[in-house]
């Protein structure tokens, strides 16, 4: 079936589904959005369809829905003519989502919404982009970004694009991400959002946009040109070598809860779009107050339609999923095989994208790492937790690092997997930033409103020696060695790897590990104050590991000679050059390791991990014709002098160059 806002010669077919609505009407509006000319009323078509040709209309269009019906909230029936609705297949609006109370008004409590509702508009969709492959391939780098913080400061892009997606065309974005060896950008939700009805009242805004309330269409003030600004920044970034991932939300809405807003699927037929339990109460999977029914097949069409929609007239390579168990619950229960997971994964629009999940939501058995099926890669809190773990200097930790280090094979290869589906990262969006992770030992989200008790209470991090900002010189040059070596573990690690807008030059957020409200410079990177040497290293980081495809593969490191090589993939050693035994890997007070990749016959690479704070001599196995190298011009290693404490250091072994003797000497 086809819904939404459909040109047809004749004029605009409008259609919606809803299987309980009594009546349906579309109300028309001037070009302003502002005064209702019409309100026609709908035909039903069969199978929940109501549809109606509008003569005399073109592209252009401001429209909405109206639905009536039983009004029994207790049951599900929110059905009331004077809210003014969304069309869920809409790909435009006229104006972002604003939250009022009047929104949440009981029938006949509350005067019409017109309003205070954003227009849906009638557009005319371009050609479908011409089918690439993506750019990205597992084992790259993804750079998540928030779109609006990402810019709002940068001095190179002009006032008026700074905290859009066309900004992130700008010669000297794509410039930064090159320099970085960003595989793909993962852009926090850019769909049409609505504030959560606690924080107006707080003067704070939803800056993250984890809130939407249509699917398809884009937020206006992200992107004021609409999806053609979407395709062209896409279609720049392509040029660049920089794919697209959008992070996607289907797992809720922004009408949370009983008392939330009725703005859209609710007013239509929130039985059917959203999960409810046995007494008539709204599912909360999500903690945000609803839970979407992903395994309704009219849902399940949506959300197929939208990514189809992004894929055709965006072009971008794949989606992330937040809290992506809900996509696979089916009568409330998670299954791998759900048919909206398989029907994203074997849909021929969508079965070569990029499909990501994030593999948690607060429902029943809600925690799923390493459940998906290929070819979904997962977000992997197991490699943040335990990475953190160990440059927090925590005993027993050296086991833990070397697993996540090889790809996590004990959470990715189940049934006989050979390959690693982990995408690592040691921050994102949620959570401390890298540099606030060896700065604040507790979280500071007091400016949130909340009395500091949103957010997660265990952050495995650690001040070094004093809560937030400091001028003790050593204190900081700790910081900054924990940083470097973080970062030199998370690029030095097997599966996909994930670094988060700014962490590569030490971006803070003051301690604040929620600052998802924070539409200010809380969240907006300093581009002016960056930490440029930190931003050197990370660089040098990305260049080493796309140099060698042994950092890129995606296959388990397993201690074996890969096809047609005597050289083990990996050999794990101390840093006195012998394998590490059984009680090495038991002793809970080690936490030096020497992680030896074999990339070819002739070149191997050592990374030497010295997470004690005192300096130590490392010594690296010798071959004969061969000798070891420094493997980053900014990081100079001598093996005849002890390693700094707290740090990463990469080596490469390659044959050694004959010197030719010169004539007439």
């Amino acid at each position: 079936m086809t819904l939404g806002a459909i040109i047809t010669p004749e004029g605009i077919r409008f259609a919606v589904w809803s299987s309980s609505a009594e009546r349906l009407w579309v109300s028309i509006f001037d070009d302003a959005g502002a005064r209702e000319l019409h309100r026609l009323e709908l035909n039903p078509e069969g199978r929940g369809v109501h549809a109606l040709l509008v003569p005399n209309l073109a592209e252009g269009a401001r429209y909405g829905f109206r639905a009536d019906g039983d009004y029994a909230p207790d049951n599900g029936l929110w059905f009331d003519p004077d809210k003014l609705l969304a069309d869920p297949y809409a790909v435009e609006i006229d104006r972002p989502y604003q939250y009022h109370w009047r929104l949440t008004a009981k029938r006949n409590e509350g005067a019409d919404t017109a309003a205070l509702m954003p227009k849906s508009v009638v557009v005319a969709l371009p050609e479908p982009v011409l089918p690439q492959p993506p750019l990205f391939q597992p084992g790259g780098l993804i750079y998540e970004l928030n779109v609006r913080s990402f810019t709002r400061l940068h001095p190179d892009v002009p006032e008026a694009q700074r905290g859009t997606i066309a900004a992130l065309a700008h010669p000297a974005i794509i410039d930064h991400l090159k320099r970085l060896g960003v595989s793909a950008i993962e852009l926090m939700p850019i769909t049409a959002s609505i504030d959560e009805r606690h924080l107006p009242p707080l003067g704070l805004s939803n800056a993250w946009g984890y809130n939407p309330v249509t699917f398809m269409a884009l937020d206006p003030r992200l992107a004021p040109g609409g999806l053609k600004e979407l395709r062209d920044t896409v279609a720049a970034l392509r040029k660049a070598g920089v794919g697209t991932i959008l992070d996607l939300v289907f797992n809720h809405t922004g009408e949370s809860d009983r008392l939330g807003p009725t703005l859209s699927l609710r007013g239509l037929d929130a039985q059917a779009y959203f999960s409810h339990q046995q007494d008539g109460r709204l599912v909360n999977d999500t903690g945000t107050g609803n839970t979407v029914a992903c395994d309704h097949p009219v849902v399940r069409e949506m959300v197929l339609d939208t990514l189809r929609h992004f894929v055709r007239h965006a072009g971008v390579d794949g989606f992330r999923f937040d809290l992506a168990p809900v996509l696979g619950r089916v009568d409330g229960a998670f299954d791998p095989d759900a048919p909206l997971l398989q029907a994203i994964a074997g849909d021929p629009v969508l079965a070569d994208r990029v499909l990501i999940a994030e593999p948690w939501d607060i429902g029943p058995n809600g925690y799923q790492l390493g459940h998906f099926r290929p070819p979904y890669l997962e977000w992997n809190d197991r490699y943040r937790d335990d990475v953190r773990r160990f440059w927090r200097g925590d005993t027993g930790a050296i086991g833990a690092l070397a697993t996540r280090l090889a790809g996590s094979s004990d959470v990715f290869g189940r049934d006989g997997q050979p390959t690693s589906r982990s995408v690592n990262f040691i921050a994102a969006h949620d959570g401390m930033t890298l540099a606030d992770i060896v700065a604040y030992g507790e979280k500071h989200n007091e400016v949130n409103g909340e009395q500091n008790r949103d957010g997660h209470n265990d952050n495995l991090s650690w001040n070094n020696g004093a809560e937030g900002e400091t001028h003790d010189d050593a204190i900081a040059k700790a910081r900054s060695s924990d940083q470097r070596a973080l970062l030199a573990t998370l690029f030095a690690s097997r599966g996909t790897i994930m670094l988060t807008a700014g962490d590569e030059f030490g971006r803070t957020q003051k301690g604040n590990n929620n600052a998802y409200a924070q539409d200010n410079a809380i969240t907006w990177l300093d581009w002016g104050g960056r930490d440029q040497a930190l931003e050197q290293y990370t660089a040098s980081l990305a260049a080493l590991r796309r140099a060698f495809p042994a950092f890129t593969h995606t296959h388990f490191l397993i201690g074996e000679p890969a096809h047609g090589s005597e050289i083990p993939d990996v050999a794990w050693l101390t840093e006195a050059s012998t394998p590490l035994g059984e009680s090495d890997w038991n002793d809970p007070g080690r936490h030096r390791l020497v992680m030896m990749l074999g990339d070819s016959e002739d070149v191997r690479l050592a990374v030497m991990i010295n997470g004690d704070r005192r300096q130590c001599v490392f010594s690296l196995p010798a071959r004969d014709g061969f000798e070891w190298r420094p493997a980053i011009e900014t990081q100079p290693v001598d093996l005849a002098r002890p390693l700094p404490g707290r740090s990463v250091n990469f080596m490469i072994e390659r044959r050694a160059k004959k010197v030719r003797a010169r004539k007439g000497s």
